[in-house]
């Protein structure tokens, strides 16, 4: 039995058959044009020379019908033909360039639907010009072209894949608009699956050590945060042109192009969604490096996921390289991250199903997100947070699940007073300064570790029992300090 049958031929006709070619069932065409009918048949097409209206050179059987000639009238009478032929089948029409508003209205009333070309142009247009997601392209591509320069794309400190991908796609985006750009970062690169990431993938990223550095860029992008000076290393006063996050901020954002947009999952997706947009070629490596950041970021499409999100990682699927992605999941772990775990582990508190652990003196500062991550898998835990310092710094790393708090919240409650605070709802952090403390000789480190769990732990329980639910906010409105992501 005949699945697909085309009646009549023209381009968008065979445009059609290309795509059939790869779906199952079989193919058959009729139409009156000789040369199409000799072309068809050298591809191994099933094609028949004959008046496509006439229902006597119909197979016996037929699933869809896709009436595809050039001229809207002979549509019409095809139309109708196979309506009587095949009163069972699905039929389609197109309407043709030329067609008129009255022939498009007599083929919507024969056929199942009809494509007409001049609505589906218009419209093509209009998506692609005139709405919001062009209009932002189009002035995103306009900061790019104007900077007499290379761009410093700058993600926030020790970058997780959301950033670390988003900086690699904007250096790409730029360079399609004769722009040289560089991903940049200051800190490290300490997660075993980042630092797998960056060397599988080959990504070219700078290491930042000082804002001398960027003396030679004739601009500044940030990605998956917003504001110069928190988390990362610029000078709070630095003048932005390019600002891409996917994190609500907490205080107003300048820049001479800015797009927030916090209802969507990962930073990532809104670069896949330009380069999409764009239409330009996008090679494995980045394809691969977005695709990872958007399940990072979303936790495999289970946390703050959007439509926004699947729309890209539908787009990025074909082109990635799977056997990196893979080897990137199952990186070799650290000893110093199983130290973390093991110490957060015998260091825990638990009050109700809230759990914090102080783990001490820390050598890498990702290894607190994997411990809370592990540690929220214990029988009746619902929130866990992990915190150590380094360098004069506390970093406090917390997952919630199925909890009736808001976590960013009930950290930036607790903590938010004595450094940088917040968060997602069932992931957040916070970074406070040791200040004094960290003058704390060797021999007295023990007594430094009780004093940070003795504020850290203490003010985290005493606010648990006032902490908001998820998704409401205090009076101002103010969600989130610093971007926080999966390695926070």
């Amino acid at each position: 039995m005949v699945r697909w049958l085309l009646l009549g031929c023209g381009p968008v006709g065979h445009a059609m058959l290309e795509m059939l070619a790869e779906r199952p069932g079989r193919v058959q065409v009729i139409t009156d044009d000789p040369e199409r009918v000799t072309s068809l048949r050298e591809e191994g097409v099933r094609a028949i020379h004959s008046d496509p209206t006439d229902p006597e050179r119909y197979p016996a059987a037929a699933d869809l019908v896709l009436v595809v000639g050039e001229d809207a009238e002979r549509n019409l009478a095809a139309v109708e033909s196979a309506r009587r032929r095949f009163p069972n089948a699905q039929v389609m029409a197109y309407a043709g360039v030329e067609a008129d508003l009255e022939s498009v209205e007599r083929l919507a009333a024969a056929a199942d639907r009809v494509i007409d070309a001049t609505a589906v142009l218009t419209g093509y247009v209009v998506e692609m010009v005139d709405r919001e997601p062009a209009r932002r392209l189009r002035r995103l591509l306009s900061v790019l072209r104007e900077l007499d320069g290379p761009l410093a794309v700058v993600t926030h400190d020790n970058p997780d894949p959301d950033a670390i991908a988003s900086a690699v796609a904007l250096c790409r985006l730029a360079e399609t608009v004769g722009v040289e750009a560089d991903a940049c970062y200051f800190g490290e690169i300490s997660h075993q699956e980042n630092r797998a990431l960056v060397n599988l993938l080959d990504l070219q990223l700078r290491n930042l050590e000082s804002t001398d550095e960027l003396e030679p860029y004739a601009g500044i992008a940030l990605v998956d945060h917003s504001r110069p000076g928190v988390n990362d290393g610029l000078d709070p006063e630095t003048l932005v042109d390019i600002v891409i996050d996917h994190h609500p901020p907490r205080a107003p954002v300048e820049a001479r192009f800015v797009d927030l947009r916090s209802e969507v999952g990962a930073t990532s997706t809104l670069l896949a969604d330009y380069l999409e947009r764009l239409g330009c070629e996008l090679d494995r490596t980045v394809a691969t490096a977005l695709l990872y950041g958007i399940r990072v970021d979303t936790k495999d499409f289970t946390r703050e996921v959007s439509k926004t999100d699947f729309e890209a990682t539908a787009y990025l699927l074909e082109r990635v390289d799977v056997s990196v992605l893979e080897r990137v999941e199952t990186p070799s772990m650290s000893a110093d991250v199983f130290e973390t775990i093991a110490r957060a582990i015998r260091n825990r508190e638990i009050r109700g199903t809230a759990l914090a652990s102080c783990v001490g003196e820390i050598n890498d500062r990702d290894a607190l997100a994997q411990a809370a991550e592990r540690l929220l898998d214990m029988e009746g835990v619902q929130v866990s947070v992990v915190y150590g310092y380094r360098d004069g710094t506390v970093y406090v790393s917390g997952r919630a699940r199925g909890a009736d708090i808001d976590l960013g919240e009930t950290l930036r409650d607790a903590l938010g007073q004595i450094g940088s605070a917040g968060g997602h709802a069932d992931m957040a952090g916070a970074q406070l300064p040791l200040g004094i403390l960290e003058d704390v000789g060797d021999d007295a480190k023990e007594s430094l570790t009780e004093v940070v769990r003795g504020i850290v732990s203490g003010r985290f329980f005493e606010t648990l029992d006032t902490a908001p639910a998820p998704g409401v906010a205090d009076a101002e409105g103010l969600t989130l300090e610093f971007p926080l992501d999966e390695r926070t």
